[in-house]
């Protein structure tokens, strides 16, 4: 149960770690919109993310994009392809590589050129084994060049990366979105990497007066910035509790255990009565029948500590296997695991021990 409960606690690291390092992230809609059902307004624009980057000085680079979903087709293939308009400084800021080709250039996004850098699923599914290097894709009434390939990303919080289909913003834009808000183009969100991690809060602060300022913001904030930290440790502390519930559920499985155990010490020493007489009528003390049989409790249950610990590791590992979650399993925990087995033992043992001790030798060899 801790294993799994740990394995979830990597996966979610996993999961905010691959959204990019020191990042911070500027969602459109106050934090009371982002609650509500209704989505948000759309009230960040490209000039914002331009803003953040020539007057923030703790900012290492700014990824404004500008998402939507669409069907891209092939030679009569199709996929759904999740669109990203961005900048050629998205590929650094969210942690993307290319694996063949290229990335959109500055250049690209001054002449709106119609080009696009496919994830590796969507390549796969509308090419095959075919390069699609300098092929032309089609997405609405527009043909698009293909000039890069992404390398594998996997799935980020359900969203699988290696759908995506890279545009440039303006081409986006202009062609395939259209001018929605009167101060200029807009996006989705707004990625900003940090030069020094601990100059997130910082720039949090600065980012979100020269938001206001730009937006003439006097009441309620129309955009939110979120914290990468923080949504780790927002994260962190849900699979915590997660971990508690299992390791609560683990106790009351043990709880049981311990039950068992003790009616099994109780059934033995009834029948043992002869050798528990035998034993003290040669001069064995009331101590040492007590040891004997809380000695034997320790013994059964820390051998079901290891057994259930081995079944118990092979079981996280199935489950890594079968989910997405990761093997997670500390030789600390292993350690704690068999001790608690053990310490169930000694305490449920006490009580048949006890009984063992107290029986009257005479009346034991007599009984038997």
């Amino acid at each position: 149960m801790i294993g799994i409960g740990e394995g979830a606690q990597s996966f979610v690291n996993a999961q905010v770690n691959s959204l990019g390092p020191n990042v911070l992230f500027i969602i459109p809609g106050s934090p009371e919109a982002q609650s509500r059902p209704v989505y948000p307004p759309q009230t960040l624009v490209l000039a914002d993310a331009e803003a953040i980057a020539e007057q923030v000085p703790v900012v290492e680079e700014v990824a404004p994009s500008l998402n939507g979903s669409e069907l891209m087709s092939y030679r009569g293939k199709n996929a759904s392809a999740s669109l990203i308009g961005a900048t050629p400084e998205y590929l650094s800021v969210r942690s993307f590589d290319v694996a063949r080709g290229r990335f959109m250039s500055d250049l690209d996004l001054k002449r709106n050129e119609q080009i696009v850098v496919l994830g590796s699923e969507l390549a796969e599914q509308l090419f095959g084994n075919e390069d699609p290097l300098g092929k032309q894709v089609r997405l609405k009434d527009i043909s698009l060049q293909v000039v890069g390939v992404m390398q594998p990303k996997g799935s980020t919080f359900g969203t699988n990366q290696d759908m995506n289909a890279f545009i440039p913003i303006t081409t986006m834009a202009n062609r395939i979105v259209g001018e929605t808000s009167p101060y200029g183009t807009q996006v989705t969100f707004i990625s900003v990497s940090i030069k020094n991690p601990d100059s997130m809060k910082a720039a949090q602060f600065q980012i979100e007066n020269l938001l206001r300022l730009r937006h003439k913001i006097t009441d309620e904030d129309d955009f939110t910035v979120r914290n990468q930290k923080d949504l780790m440790n927002t994260l962190g502390q849900i699979t915590g509790a997660l971990t508690l519930v299992l390791a609560a559920t683990a106790a009351i499985s043990l709880f049981v255990g311990g039950i068992g155990i003790m009616n099994i010490m109780l059934v033995s020493v009834t029948e043992r009565t002869q050798e528990i007489g035998l034993r003290k009528a040669i001069g064995a003390s009331q101590q040492d029948i007590l040891a004997q049989f809380i000695i034997e409790a320790v013994i059964l249950s820390a051998a079901g500590g290891l057994l259930g610990t081995a079944i118990g590791v092979g079981g996280v590992f199935l489950v890594a296997a079968v989910t997405p979650l990761s093997a997670g399993i500390s030789p600390v925990t292993i350690a704690v695991t068999v001790s608690v087995s053990g310490g169930i033992g000694l305490f449920f043992g006490v009580i048949p021990a006890k009984r063992a001790a107290q029986l009257d030798p005479i009346v034991a060899l007599r009984s038997a």
